[in-house]
């Protein structure tokens, strides 16, 4: 998975700093050619040369121009992260007005969207795409025609997405990621399939939880092969924490599944402490461990590359109690 969630950096400063004019550089004159007079022997003038006043103005004022210049592109950086690649598409920061300083899980990539993906998104998106704003609750009944939902964090390219929805035509999948070309990939993937029970979601998955879905509303949760944020600084980052799993429960009606999936050991270790910790959760496994892989999530390509290097996946199955 692509995780969503969970902020883009600033864009970098302007070349035009770098075209200022640089000090000349005085030391002591050179000696003289053979035959040269006292006079040209003498050392040069050590106070400023002439132009000296006028060149010191003039840098002042190059200083301030490539500082101008600098907030300019700045500015220009900003108003294009928030607006959309693509006109009727995904927005660029759905939830900026809820902007806030926390820990994320996801990073968000601005990869190469193909002729396809853009068609996909530009054609699709206003039927099957939302933003995550913040702004609304949303009411799935009317979103899904009645179906149960689960919600699907981080789907990649959607593969194994589309794979399960045309496999399960019943269900709902409320699928969200911040990947664009993955959205656009999975719209066409649906579409392809003659599939109408995927909803694609841009944004941040913890305000989705958060403020825009109604208590009890959702009938399970699938997170797949979550960013494992390897390094140890950085696994406060991980997807799969106590607090979020006190976002998720809320949500999930009794009975519910969440399901997990990652092939990252020492993360498989730290879903099933903290799942088996949580007062609301129960494991499915009747050993308290992992489960077997369910014959509804497919083997994604992503999966079948782990395998080959000599990874293990574990799955693991928890309802909602």
């Amino acid at each position: 998975m692509s995780e969503q969630p969970l902020n883009p950096s600033p864009a970098g400063t302007s070349d035009d700093a770098a075209a200022e004019t640089a000090p000349v550089a005085h030391g002591p004159a050179a000696p003289g050619p053979t035959g040269s007079t006292a006079a040209d022997a003498l050392p040069l003038p050590t106070g400023p040369a002439p132009d000296a006043v006028s060149d010191a103005v003039t840098d002042t004022g190059s200083d301030e121009d490539a500082a101008a210049r600098r907030a300019a592109s700045f500015e220009r950086a900003r108003r294009l992260r928030q607006e959309p690649r693509f006109p009727g598409g995904p927005a660029a920061d759905p939830a900026g007005s809820h902007h806030e300083r926390r820990i994320r899980s996801f990073q968000p990539r601005r990869s190469r969207v193909t002729t396809g993906q853009q068609e996909s998104l530009e054609r699709l998106w206003p039927r099957w795409g939302l933003d995550i704003d913040g702004k609304r609750v949303l009411d799935l009944d009317e979103l899904f025609g009645g179906l149960p939902v689960v919600l699907e964090i981080g789907f990649g390219m959607g593969e194994a997405t589309a794979q399960m929805a045309a496999a399960d035509p019943g269900t709902g999948i409320l699928a969200v990621d911040v990947h664009t070309p993955g959205q656009g990939n999975l719209l066409g993937l649906a579409e392809k399939a003659g599939s109408t029970n995927v909803r694609v979601a841009n944004g941040d998955a913890v305000i989705l939880l958060r403020e825009m879905l109604a208590p009890e509303s959702l009938d399970g949760l699938r997170v797949y092969f979550p960013d494992p944020w390897p390094k140890a600084r950085h696994h406060k980052r991980r997807l799969i924490q106590p607090d979020f799993l006190d976002l998720v429960a809320p949500v999930l009606k009794p009975g519910a599944i969440v399901h997990c999936a990652t092939d990252w050991e020492p993360y498989a270790e730290q879903m099933l402490e903290v799942l088996t910790a949580h007062p609301r959760f129960e494991n499915t496994a009747a050993d308290g461990g992992y489960a077997p892989r369910p014959a509804f999530r497919p083997l994604t390509r992503f999966e079948g590359q782990g395998l080959d290097k000599g990874h293990v996946v574990h799955d693991l199955l928890f309802a909602r109690v």
